[in-house]
């Protein structure tokens, strides 16, 4: 499998590209990683150095892929944290581009705009470029409860609330929608879930909950989801591997005491994940 990964990259830590390109080459996945920005390290620090990368060169750089002859070979666009405002325009293209190539190409987007207890941390633009340009052009999102909600411009919480708010995204174009954080309030609050739903059905997956946020989990999660549904297209299978994996790198993380996520420590369990958690049908 090879996947064209168009996001962030940090110097110091794992977002974005940064979090993302490992665990799917550990997998066996083929990347190709086109950074949008080049920082320091990511912004939850509150400081950082290193520059947006403008939407020419990000262009340029996916072009230069293109003249390889590498589009054909594509399995999966996936994109990320965008940076500036017009990279939003250049991803859709490259999608475009790709799928003429390759047909069956999926595009991948994970619709990073902030969280609940964060509010929104990008730029003002970008969340209307998302819900309105480059949502409907992709096959896959992977948003979390707070993301969802801005895209549908509903508030989902219940169970119940967030099955009806994906399928209003899915009525925007994607048919596959994974849901990264559902905290439902009749749930154990203790743990925390993951949902995902396509043509075939509708699977939820609980985990224990860690009192511990990192950064770039949602990347991994996005990144390996889209791996492992581009080659399986089952998604309760994508959704059980997924948890698994990334459960286990955020454990393994919270109990190191460190802050970044022990990306490279936790590598046994993407290319050989637990399966501890089974999907149900909802």
């Amino acid at each position: 499998m090879k996947i064209l990964s168009i996001q962030s990259a940090v110097a110091y830590g794992h977002v974005g590209n940064s979090a993302a390109v490992f665990p799917l080459q550990r997998i066996g996945v083929e990347v190709i990683p086109v950074n949008t920005v080049n920082f320091s390290n990511h912004t939850g620090y509150g400081a950082w150095r290193g520059p947006l990368i403008s939407p020419e060169q990000v262009g340029e750089v996916i072009t230069g892929v293109e003249e390889r002859g590498a589009f054909p070979q594509i399995d999966v666009v996936l994109s990320g944290y965008q940076g500036g405002v017009g990279i939003g325009d250049v991803i859709v293209d490259a999608v475009q581009r790709v799928k003429a190539a390759n047909p069956d190409a999926l595009y991948a987007c994970d619709p990073v705009m902030g969280n609940a207890k964060s509010g929104c941390f990008v730029a003002p633009e970008i969340p209307d470029l998302l819900r309105d340009r480059v949502v409907p052009n992709a096959d896959i999102i992977t948003p979390n409860q707070f993301e969802l909600g801005f895209l549908t411009g509903t508030d989902p919480a219940s169970l119940e609330s967030t099955l009806a708010s994906v399928e209003l995204a899915r009525a925007m174009g994607p048919s596959v929608v994974l849901v990264t954080s559902v905290e439902r309030p009749d749930r154990d609050p203790e743990t925390i879930e993951m949902l995902v739903v396509d043509d075939a059905g509708r699977w939820i997956v609980q985990t224990p909950l860690l009192p511990f946020k990192a950064n770039g989990s949602g990347d991994v999660t996005a990144a390996l989801f889209a791996a492992h549904y581009g080659e399986t297209r089952d998604a309760k299978l994508a959704l059980e591997r997924t948890a698994s994996s990334v459960f286990d790198l955020v454990e393994l993380t919270y109990r190191s005491g460190q802050r970044e996520l022990q990306l490279v420590e936790a590598q046994e369990f993407y290319a050989n994940p637990r399966m501890q958690f089974t999907a149900t049908a909802v």
